[in-house]
């Protein structure tokens, strides 16, 4: 073979080759990696258990333990457990005992030894953690009048009506698998047993069309 043919042929491959391994790198067909994210049940409520889970890979047989970061104080509180299983998952459950936003997080510690072990990237998450109670809607034959906080009832006006809690208080909602968060806009319910009174439009953005139970809880 003539020697610039060769010379040629080797040029030719010393340009390939770099970018057969950029497409390597980036070709999107290797597997994945495993989600080692917290994940929680959909809206908690308060004194119902709800569960955490995700994966913890290379952790197998070590104990994953569920903190909350208490607000006031800035430490971290344990509240659930559960060993990690061999392929790296574990599902730890909490009887939720507060309510409001809380931030939490996984740690995990050798078996035997209680030795709690921070991980290289501490995995959290935020959770809001509500309180059911009944709820009613209103709006039709209010439209046009203003509402005890001085807003102006309309069929897009995003609120909650509630006995005590001071206007304009942020209040978190859950019904059906959606949540919203609105403020306090008028006084009410006045029906025994009802704690809270969601605007037309709260209640059309919940899919809430009777009266029903729902989580709420105060956000601010």
């Amino acid at each position: 073979m003539p020697l610039r043919r060769i010379i040629m042929l080797l040029l030719v491959c010393a340009l390939a080759a770099p970018a057969a391994a950029h497409a390597q790198d980036t070709g999107g067909t290797a597997a994945p990696e495993p989600d080692a994210r917290l994940a929680v049940s959909e809206q908690p409520m308060i004194g119902e258990v709800t569960e955490f889970h995700g994966t913890l890979p290379g952790d197998a047989g070590r104990i994953v333990t569920i903190e909350r970061l208490d607000e006031e104080s800035g430490a971290w509180l344990p509240i659930a457990s559960a060993p990690i299983a061999a392929d790296g998952t574990y599902l730890a459950r909490w009887k939720a005992d507060v309510a409001g936003r809380i931030t939490t997080r996984a740690s995990i510690a050798t078996p035997g030894t209680g030795a709690a072990l921070a991980l290289a990237s501490p995995i959290e998450t935020a959770l809001t953690v509500f309180r059911r109670a009944t709820a009613s809607w209103y709006g039709p034959g209010f439209f046009g009048r203003k509402t005890a906080c001085g807003a102006r009832m309309t069929r897009r006006l995003l609120g909650v009506a509630h006995k005590k809690l001071p206007c304009g208080t942020p209040v978190a909602i859950a019904y059906d698998g959606r949540t919203i968060t609105v403020p306090v806009v008028d006084r009410g319910p006045f029906v025994k047993g009802r704690k809270w009174d969601l605007t037309a439009a709260a209640a059309k953005a919940l899919g809430f069309t009777y009266t029903d139970r729902i989580g709420a809880v105060r956000v601010d």
